[in-house]
């Protein structure tokens, strides 16, 4: 049987790399290139660009993973809810202490026309009528603050707090504001469905505020046949009120701090990331830190050292997964941001030793498979002490190479399945090395074409162990089987 040998060049981080495409990385030589960087995920921005943009990144991304021979998955971010201002005369606006500025619920302001100086909109046209007096009113990533003062008929009106200068269609957030809003909108219900139409991996859902939105959202995509797993992006106070709910519903959560320190206090935010890692490892799902993570090489070669440190946290905090956004879309140097972030994981990687950070599973949880977590707790725990060069685990659906990612044994995991989606779907598993091509109805067979593979690619020589995690047939719904196989 001929080995397919996927790209091992730079060696894989265990922490996944995630990695928005834009104007700077959208061409297939420039994926390509990220790609061969580290890049595990490559995520759409579906607020960013239009329906033809989209189509063409996603094909592009596919072809690439081909001609590389490699899985990488697609994380399509839904916009959500997200609140912008109109037009600005000039485009921008400087907010000085004390002045004071309008909000009017205009719809023809709104949808182009440039209002009067110190005039706002907002593409959310019933603002006014959910504002209160003495509601916060953050704009431009919090850095202008406003509160209420008056409100009258379609306008209201508010005092600038902390000075600063706004510009057209940047972002609005009303911290402590419970909006009627939807999560879902005519536009995020669109995309969804071209999601779930062109088998895109993981749909991001934004601006989460209860399980039962995420719910929403997994029922449409399932309507339409999709197997695609749910992202809840925690970035709303209501999210934290409910996390285990949102946890428990979603099939893995992403810290999107940039609008999540608007809307709380930003002096919580390191605190607030560290308890959703913990909470996303004890439930066994995946969770991506975003937002600034190497913000400085947008126009840097270079990051910061603070920026190389709030990586290497993020990492010896539990998460699976690190994630560039305009580092990669629209910087000036998307490789070598994703050449540094790989650089840092391997560097924190190495200083791990045999840290269990990750907390045991909270075996009451519903979807936990108690045979399957001590099967693959006793497999890495065996893999460590016999000194095996790799696990191998065999999963449908990729549930048991979550499972082993989620107790961060230090082996690496080679994952294989009969499903191309599978594979995809482990790009985001910590430790998993997605192989695609093994045979995985035969143990026997699978085990012969791991070790050509891995002698391959040099990883294996005489002498040297695997483990494998794989079921007897007798109990059909837990992997239950651990070989140790010493090569010849």
């Amino acid at each position: 049987m001929p080995v397919s040998q996927p790209l091992l060049t730079p060696r894989p981080s265990q922490t996944k790399i995630v990695a928005t495409v834009g104007p700077a990385s959208g061409d297939p030589s420039q994926l390509a290139e990220l790609l061969h960087a580290g890049v595990d995920v490559f995520r759409v921005n579906m607020a960013h660009g239009d329906r033809g943009e989209h189509q063409a990144r996603l094909a592009s991304i596919r072809q690439v993973s081909a001609d590389v021979g490699r899985p990488v998955a697609v994380l399509a971010d839904l916009a959500g809810p997200k609140i912008r201002l109109g037009e600005l005369p000039d485009g921008q606006l400087m907010c000085d202490a004390d002045d004071r500025v309008r909000f009017v619920a205009d719809a023809a302001l709104a949808a182009g026309e440039q209002p009067a100086p110190g005039v706002l909109t907002t593409t959310y046209e019933p603002l006014v009528a959910e504002l209160a007096v003495s509601d916060r009113v953050m704009l431009a990533d919090g850095t202008v603050s406003l509160v209420v003062e008056e409100l009258g008929e379609g306008y209201a009106q508010c005092r600038v707090v902390q000075p600063g200068l706004i510009r057209s269609r940047q972002g609005v957030n009303l911290p402590g504001v419970k909006l009627r809003v939807p999560a879902l909108g005519p536009a995020d219900l669109d995309n969804a469905v071209w999601a779930a139409q062109n088998g895109v991996d993981f749909v991001g859902l934004s601006f989460v505020r209860s399980a039962d939105e995420v719910r929403q959202l997994k029922t449409l995509l399932q309507s339409h046949n999709s197997d695609a797993r749910v992202i809840a992006k925690i970035e709303k106070p209501e999210a934290l009120d409910r996390l285990n709910e949102i946890i428990e519903a979603a099939d893995g959560l992403m810290v999107a701090r940039g609008d999540l320190g608007v809307e709380i206090d930003i002096a919580r935010v390191a605190m607030v990331q560290k308890e959703i890692v913990a909470a996303c490892n004890r439930f066994r799902k995946p969770v991506i830190i975003a937002t600034q993570m190497l913000d400085s090489m947008q126009h840097s070669r270079l990051p910061t050292r603070a920026e190389v440190t709030d990586v290497a946290n993020a990492i010896l905090d539990g998460a699976d997964a690190c994630m560039l956004s305009g580092e990669t879309a629209v910087g000036q140097y998307p490789r070598q941001a994703v050449e540094m972030m790989h650089r840092i994981a391997l560097a924190t990687e190495s200083l791990c030793g045999g840290q269990k950070a990750i907390p045991l599973p909270d075996l009451t949880i519903e979807g936990i498979n108690q045979i399957t977590e001590a099967t693959v707790y006793a497999a890495g725990q065996m893999a460590e002490e016999l000194g095996a060069r790799l696990v191998v685990v065999a999963s449908a659906s990729g549930a048991t190479a979550l499972s082993m990612a989620k107790n961060r044994h230090l082996v690496p995991t080679l994952g294989v399945s009969d499903s191309a989606a599978t594979l995809q779907r482990m790009c985001l598993y910590w430790g998993v090395i997605p192989l695609p091509g093994a045979p995985t109805g035969d143990p026997r067979a699978l085990l012969r074409y791991v070790t050509d593979w891995g002698r391959a690619a040099g990883l294996l020589a005489s002498a040297d162990r695997i483990v494998l995690v794989a079921g007897t047939g007798l109990a059909v719904t837990a992997h239950n089987m651990v070989v140790v196989h010493e090569l010849e």
